[in-house]
Order: structure tokens, then C-alpha cells, then sequence
């Protein structure tokens, strides 16, 4: 088999997956999408009405429904939509544009080691987001080093050595209840004396107030840099899918207290508010919040199942019928 046939079948695997990661979302959805495809050919008020509900339910928000249905209604208006199958390619393009604005690559640019902060609340995934990076990034050849600055949540540092292991990862840590400011200084030392690529810095989720986790993070920030003016190279937040409209407040949160440069969105294979990417995509639209983009999502326990997100692939997979390929 040629490379291209085998970057095809690849992709053609990736596709499956995020398909069945976005099932619960695509059948939440399914009552009002499926009235694009199935039944009456001629719009009706009924079946924009359907989708909106529809939308709603899925956590995309209010303000991203509104702009997306009413597009819809302006172009029917306009009598530019001549039937159920042209308003259905409409959303589709109309979902993929909304979209674009979260796309980027997740590249990690020049020198070494580039360090990576990951933040966070609890339970949202940083510790296992961590380990299939560090897989992905050994794949593509580079070095890697774990941080466990993670000190306080019970199991953390075990939980990142475990990954370490896994993908034979070195995994700077000190036991639970050290000062995380403390580990990250010694991991970043110990990457630099390596020659490492990549720091992959867990970091704690949660402390006694809000206030005192960013202050910790802040003072994590601070020391790194006095070994490295721009570390961190990428403060990225973790979010879990199920939070839905939370994870707005969550985004500003943390960009407003470390800086944050992207975005993971993990756990969509557990949820039914996926749509909440367009809620995201809107507030950067609207310069309600910082433009910031989804390196990642998370549609799956398995290790190959941190995709890098694609606005079209995603809505493909949102939107596919029953009669899809699943392969």
C-alpha cells in the first residue's frame, strides 16, 4: 500500500472515531437535523423551529442558535435555498464557517525544551490529555518529559507516572502535598540538562478557593521563568465537554489569571453538549472573550483518541447520517 492509501485509511480511522465520539451530540441532534433530510421537501417554519430547539439542546449556546437560524431564515427569505437537502448543506457551511475561527495547529515552534503548562479544574481530563499528547509527540519524534505538578489532587503524581511508564516517559515528581512551584523548577532544570523537546506540566485543579489556585499557578508561572523568560511556550486549558455553557466561565477564568493560548476539549465521546465548541467560536466571533483556538478534542478513553481539531471533520461527524460509514 502506497503512503497516500495509507495517510487515507488513517484518516478514514480518525473520521470513524470522531464519529462515534460525537454520537450522543449527532442524536440529540437528530430531531431537528433529521428534519432537514427526512420527510417534507419544501422548508417549513416547523422544521427551523425543530433545528433551533435542536441546537439549544446541544449547548451551543443562545447567541450562536440565534446568528446561525437566522441566517438560515434570511437566505430562505431570499428564496436562495430551494429545498430541505440545499438548507441542510447550508447549515453544514454555516457550522464549518462559525468554526474556522477555533482552528490552529498545535505547533511548538523553536528551541528546546518548549515548556507546556496544562491547567485546568479537576476531573476534566489534564492527566490523561497529558499522556496521549506525550504519545503523539513521540510519534512525531520528539523528546518528552512529564512534570507532576499536580501535588495536591490525591493519585495525581501516581496517575502521571503511570502514563510515563506506559510511553516510557521520564516523569519529574515529589510527593504529594510538595510545592508544585518547586517541581516544575526542578523539571524544567532537569529537561534543559537533557536536552529534552517538550515539558508537559500537569498542574493542580483545585484548592481551597479559586483565588488561591491561580495565585499558585501565577507563583508555578513566575518561578519557571526565572530560568526561562517565555516559559511557558503554551499555557493550555483543558475542558470537559460535558460542562456545557460552564466552560465559558472556565475560559475566561483561567485566561484571565495564566495567559491561556489554547484549548483541549476532552470527554465529547460522554456528552450530548458538544455544540458547546460553538458557543466557544462565538464568544471569540463576538470579542467577548480571546480568540483562543482547540488544539485538541478528547472523543475517546483510548490513547489514539486526542484528534487535532478540524472544523470541517467535526461537523462532518456531527452532522453524518445513520447510513455513514462507521469503519
Amino acid at each position: 500500500m502506497t503512503r497516500d492509501n495509507n495517510s487515507s485509511a488513517d484518516e478514514q480511522r480518525f473520521f470513524g472515531r470522531l464519529r462515534r465520539g460525537l454520537a450522543k451530540t449527532r442524536n440529540q441532534l437528530a430531531t431537528g437535523v433529521g428534519n432537514l433530510l427526512l420527510g417534507e421537501k419544501e422548508i417549513s417554519t416547523e422544521a427551523l423551529d425543530d433545528l433551533e430547539t435542536a441546537l439549544l439542546t446541544t449547548d451551543v449556546g443562545v447567541e450562536a442558535t440565534r446568528s446561525i437560524v437566522d441566517e438560515l431564515t434570511a437566505q430562505v427569505s431570499r428564496k436562495q435555498l430551494a429545498n430541505m437537502d440545499a438548507l441542510h448543506q447550508a447549515l453544514h457551511e454555516l457550522m464549518v464557517e462559525r468554526l474556522r475561527a477555533l482552528e490552529k495547529p498545535f505547533e511548538l515552534g523553536s528551541g528546546a525544551p518548549r515548556v507546556i503548562f496544562f491547567v485546568g479544574v479537576n476531573g476534566v481530563g489534564k492527566t490523561t490529555t497529558i499522556g496521549k499528547l506525550a504519545k503523539r509527540l513521540m510519534a512525531e519524534g520528539r523528546s518528552v518529559m512529564l512534570a507532576a505538578g499536580d501535588t495536591f489532587r490525591a493519585a495525581a503524581v501516581e496517575q502521571l507516572q503511570a502514563w510515563g511508564e506506559r510511553n516510557g516517559v521520564p516523569v519529574i515528581a515529589q510527593s504529594q502535598g510538595s510545592d508544585a512551584a518547586s517541581v516544575v523548577f526542578d523539571a524544567v532544570q532537569a529537561a534543559q540538562a537533557r536536552g529534552v523537546d517538550v515539558l508537559l506540566v500537569d498542574t493542580a485543579g483545585r484548592l481551597q478557593a479559586k483565588t488561591q489556585l491561580m495565585d499558585e499557578l501565577a507563583k508555578v508561572r513566575r518561578v519557571v521563568q526565572r530560568i526561562d523568560a517565555e516559559a511557558p511556550h503554551e499555557v493550555v486549558l483543558v475542558l470537559d465537554g460535558g460542562v456545557g455553557q460552564n466552560a465559558l466561565s472556565q475560559v475566561e477564568l483561567f485566561y484571565e489569571a495564566v495567559g491561556v493560548t489554547g484549548l483541549v476539549v476532552s470527554k465529547l465521546d460522554g456528552t450530548a453538549k458538544a455544540g458547546v465548541v460553538f458557543a466557544i467560536s462565538q464568544r471569540a466571533l463576538t470579542g467577548e472573550a480571546s480568540s483562543l483556538p482547540i488544539y485538541f478534542v478528547g472523543v475517546g478513553e483510548g490513547e489514539d483518541d486526542l484528534r487535532p481539531f478540524v472544523a470541517d471533520q467535526f461537523v462532518q461527524a456531527l452532522l453524518a447520517t445513520d447510513a455513514a460509514d462507521e469503519s
